[in-house]
C-alpha cells in the first residue's frame, strides 16, 4: 500500500471549513496548489487547538528569532468562501505537527493521518514496548504537509477561529451547544429550557 505526502509548498489556498448544518459539521482541512486539491478530516477540537498552537508559535518565533509578524487587526479580512468542492475525504487527521522554519521564516503544517500505531496506543496495547526508536510510527501515514508565510498563517488562524465559533450557540448556563429544538440542560436537572 502506497502512502502519500501531499505537500503544498506553499498553497495557493489553505483553509478550515465545514460541510453540514451546525450540529452534524464535519471539519476540514483544504489545500489548493498546482491543480490539485486536498481536503482532510478532522475534529473541531483539532481545528481549535490548531489555531491556537500556530498563534503560540508565530509569538515564540517573533521572540526568537524577530520574525516580523502582522498584527491582528492588520490582516485583512481574508478568505470567507466555502470549501471547494468537490470536497473528497483524503483521510482522517490523527496527529497534527507544527514547525517555524528559520531559514525561510515559514511555518510548516503537517497533518497525518490516523494509524494502527495511535489506535493501540489509545487502548493501551502498544507492542512496541522493546524498543520504540525503532519505528517510527507516523512514517507509514498518509500525510498533508503545507508551509505558510507568518500572513499567511495569521489569515488561517482567524478564519480556523470564525469556522470554530460559527456552530450552535453554548447555553447560558452549561456552555453545552443548543439545538434548536432546545436541550435538556443539566443545571436545570434535565428539564427544557
Amino acid at each position: 500500500m502506497t502512502h502519500q505526502v501531499h505537500a503544498f509548498e506553499p498553497p495557493e489556498r489553505f483553509v478550515a471549513g465545514t460541510v453540514g448544518p451546525p450540529g452534524e459539521r464535519t471539519f476540514f482541512l483544504q489545500a489548493r496548489g498546482g491543480g490539485r486539491l486536498v481536503s482532510v478530516a478532522l475534529e473541531k477540537v483539532q481545528v481549535s487547538l490548531l489555531a491556537e498552537k500556530l498563534e503560540e508559535l508565530l509569538t515564540e518565533a517573533q521572540r526568537r528569532f524577530g520574525v516580523e509578524l502582522p498584527e491582528a487587526a492588520a490582516v485583512p479580512v481574508g478568505d470567507n468562501d466555502p470549501l471547494e468542492t468537490p470536497v473528497d475525504e483524503e483521510f482522517r487527521v490523527g496527529t497534527l505537527g507544527l514547525a517555524f522554519d528559520a531559514d525561510t521564516a515559514t511555518v510548516v503544517i503537517e497533518a497525518i493521518a490516523v494509524g494502527e500505531a495511535e489506535t493501540e496506543i489509545e487502548l493501551g496495547e502498544s507492542e512496541e514496548e522493546d524498543d520504540p526508536d525503532d519505528v517510527e510510527p507516523d512514517e507509514d501515514l498518509d500525510r498533508l504537509r503545507v508551509r505558510l508565510t507568518p500572513e499567511a498563517t495569521r489569515a488561517f488562524i482567524e478564519r480556523a477561529r470564525r469556522v470554530v465559533n460559527a456552530g450552535r450557540p453554548p447555553c447560558p448556563l452549561c456552555g453545552q451547544p443548543l439545538d434548536p429544538a432546545g436541550h435538556l440542560c443539566p443545571r436545570n436537572n434535565g428539564y427544557h429550557r
